[in-house]
């Protein structure tokens, strides 16, 4: 293992299998007669499905990456504005793409275009704004292209109409989209970051700060609200990821290479045992009502797989098992809205799957496949340089 590298083969391989994860769930929702444990488990109830365990996962790998992309940054005597540019624009990239795919859910069929076709255009218009453009490419030509995806959306935003066709209204904010948390919980999280320029100590007080916010105020101990940070599930979340990441690369460092397991195991075994003791006085688990016993045991949940990754893939090498999804954590956001425009296409062309893949074992298998040649899809486009990059 070294820790030389500003990018560790073990996070971009896990990122990869939770991607590929993150599209099987969202595909295998329209299922039937599948295993209650694969979906998501009711609001109303407590616990935890499949399903519920998959976007905390996510959240804790995008902290995860922030000491070795913001880190970098910092080691490189970037200014402060630099860096909280670059973190603004990454975060209103995500913030933008999420409050549109919000208003998918409340399309109204008496809007000018078609739910599939203004969900093409929005995502044309993404790919537009944030491709990864050549180097090669002029700048005229760039800014032509991304000015012209910033058009589209703003039309796109103009043609939108939403709620029933006798009271329809414009684009509304509402949860945000996952696209949307993310972006603002990142804001937030890798702010902090700079902020602290990643010491340690500060970093685990950050850590204990947003626990302490997510239990008060599901508790009922903490008798307001916070702007941006809310409750503080997301933000805790990518925050853990953070101190994961740290206390790996310290412990590299201190070429302590034994004491990763130890600590590691501790640290997710503990997240898990204490998720369970606050159960009862906190809410429940409940993705839904983002509670502390659900943030803390799948931030346990996370950071034990993650243990597993750094032994496959830093320790023994195995990077060649997750080739084939490679994209799903190199484009990853780029796989994340591959199945909008798939869904989209099977809409305008009315295509359906044959009876025995919408439910049961073959229902498991066709989301599996899709997802599979989603990411395969992607890598495909990668090749040719076409990739979003925020």
């Amino acid at each position: 293992m070294s820790a030389k590298s500003n990018r560790l083969l073990s996070i971009d391989a896990f990122r990869a299998i939770t991607m590929l994860l993150m599209i099987f769930v969202n595909d295998v929702s329209g299922v039937h007669d599948i295993p209650a444990w694969i979906e998501h488990v009711r609001g109303d109830e407590d616990g935890l499905g499949f399903a519920d365990i998959v976007f905390p996962t996510f959240l804790f790998i995008v902290g995860l990456s922030i000491p070795y992309a913001i880190g970098h940054r910092i080691q490189q005597q970037q200014s402060f504005i630099k860096i909280e540019t670059h973190i603004i624009l990454r975060s209103l990239a995500l913030i933008v793409m999420g409050f549109f795919h919000v208003n998918l859910e409340s399309y109204s069929s008496a809007a000018l275009l078609p739910y599939a076709v203004w969900e093409i255009l929005i995502t044309l218009a993404f790919f537009l704004i944030w491709l990864d453009y050549p180097v090669s490419l002029s700048k005229t030509l760039r800014y032509m292209f991304s000015g012209g995806g910033i058009i589209l959306l703003v039309l796109m935003a103009y043609l939108y109409k939403g709620g029933d066709p006798d009271h329809p209204h414009g684009m509304q904010q509402s949860w945000g989209g996952i696209l949307g948390i993310i972006g603002w919980a990142y804001l937030v999280s890798a702010t902090v970051y700079l902020l602290i320029r990643g010491r340690f100590m500060w970093l685990t007080a950050a850590l204990l700060l947003f626990l302490a916010i997510n239990l008060g105020t599901h508790g009922d101990w903490v008798p307001f609200y916070l702007p941006v940070i809310g409750d503080a599930s997301s933000v805790t979340l990518i925050m853990g990821g953070a101190f994961i990441s740290a206390l790996y690369s310290r412990l590299l460092q201190q070429q302590r290479i034994n004491a990763v397991w130890a600590y590691l195991s501790l640290s997710g075994i503990g997240a898990i045992v204490l998720g369970f003791l606050v159960r009862p006085y906190t809410g429940g688990i409940s993705k839904i009502g983002s509670t502390p016993a659900w943030v803390l045991i799948c931030g346990g949940i996370a950071i034990l797989v993650f243990e597993l990754f750094i032994f496959l893939v830093d320790v023994k090498g195995k990077f060649h098992w997750f080739r084939i999804i490679k994209p799903a954590g190199t484009s990853t956001l780029t796989c994340y809205l591959m199945p909008y425009l798939l869904y989209a296409v099977f809409t305008l062309t009315h295509f359906h799957y044959p009876h025995w893949f919408n439910a049961g074992t073959g229902g498991i298998i066709r989301s599996f496949a899709v997802a599979f040649l989603l990411i395969i899809l992607v890598g495909f486009l990668e090749k040719k340089k076409l990739r979003l990059k925020i």
